[in-house]
């Protein structure tokens, strides 16, 4: 892609962003929105085939109409109150609607479908772009809006969205997809407590960014799209496969690793609220998610392939060093000490 264009969308993905974040009147909020998606669909059709057409395709059908209810329950909203801050949504029917809509833009179960096919369909770029950057706004908006959305529709939903997550990635052999339903479990966590401790839901959004970001820039850096190539990744680089292996860990939330900590924090806010029998079903779900994250984790550093191709091998990969992977691994896995601080 020109380099001109490719900054050009890349500002325009960065401000549309910024615009819904510091917004706070409905419509400025939605014209983000669109900004963002408009954005990102030429860097979704620049690979020129069939399937990241398609991808692209679904992505701007399935946001057009996240971003049609979304302004149809503002307007009604302000047809109710009169007003199009967004911190004023009181009524019952704008609020539903504004759950779904939203719902619809972050990939949160029964709304999901479209991301594992939309991801599988594009460059490893692209994935992380849309798995990390396209959910800020969308989750700024519902964290901004979590006091006046139905508190038991969210939970619903983030139940929905951590049982599928798990169960999703279960029988899938193309990362992508992994990190798809990988993103779908997340998102249901973030939700079920956001009603409860915004605060805790910012805390996991920013973990799981670190994460996301740090395990796709490793499979780019080793080629790897399914769990095949994976299987020869000790080969290429065997520190980047340790640290791969320490990043799925996290993303499974074991102890003593970075992922176990918003868990570990959200489970506890639900105690606190005497929700017992939803803390366990989340605690067993999470269950289902590591259980492929131990799978990958297995394959990468405890087998070897049983025939080498033809092809010659690459030894020992030699990248151009860069310092953002590794301060990403060290920030993915290594964050449990600051607990009592967040504690505090």
């Amino acid at each position: 892609m020109n380099p001109y264009a490719l900054s050009m969308l890349m500002s325009s993905l960065a401000m549309g962003t910024i615009i819904t974040l510091s917004s706070s009147h409905w419509f400025l909020a939605w014209m983000g929105l669109e900004i963002n998606t408009l954005a990102i669909i030429p860097l979704m059709t620049k690979m020129h085939h069939p399937r990241a057409t398609e991808s692209a395709t679904k992505y701007f059908l399935t946001q057009a109409t996240a971003s049609a209810l979304l302004l149809f329950s503002a307007a009604m909203n302000a047809w109710v109150t009169g007003e199009w801050t967004i911190m004023n949504m009181n009524s019952y029917t704008p609020t539903t609607i504004l759950t779904i809509a939203l719902a619809i833009k972050l990939g949160i179960a029964p709304f999901h479908l479209w991301l594992p096919d939309v991801l599988q369909g594009l460059d490893m770029m692209t994935c992380l772009i849309l798995s990390t950057w396209q959910k800020l706004a969308p989750m700024a908006l519902l964290i901004l809006t979590s006091h006046q959305l139905n508190a038991n529709l969210l939970t619903l939903m983030a139940l929905a969205s951590a049982i599928i997550g798990g169960w999703g990635a279960l029988n899938q052999t193309q990362m992508r997809k992994i990190m798809a339903y990988s993103s779908i479990a997340h998102l249901g966590w973030m939700t079920l407590v956001v009603s409860f401790a915004p605060g805790l839901a910012l805390l996991n959004l920013t973990i799981y960014l670190m994460m996301t970001s740090s395990m796709f820039m490793m499979l780019m850096t080793l080629n790897a799209t399914n769990m095949n190539k994976l299987s020869i990744s000790w080969l290429k680089t065997p520190t980047l496969t340790a640290s791969m292996m320490a990043g799925l860990l996290s993303l499974g939330g074991l102890p003593p690793l970075s992922g176990f900590l918003p868990k570990w924090l959200i489970l506890q806010e639900m105690t606190k609220h005497h929700l017992g029998v939803l803390s366990t079903v989340m605690a067993l779900s999470a269950l289902l998610s590591l259980f492929f994250y131990l799978r990958l984790s297995y394959m990468i550093s405890m087998t070897s392939p049983p025939n080498i191709s033809n092809a010659n091998l690459a030894w020992r990969k030699k990248n151009n060093p860069s310092l953002i992977n590794p301060i990403l691994v060290v920030l993915s896995t290594m964050l449990m000490p600051i607990t009592p601080m967040l504690l505090m």
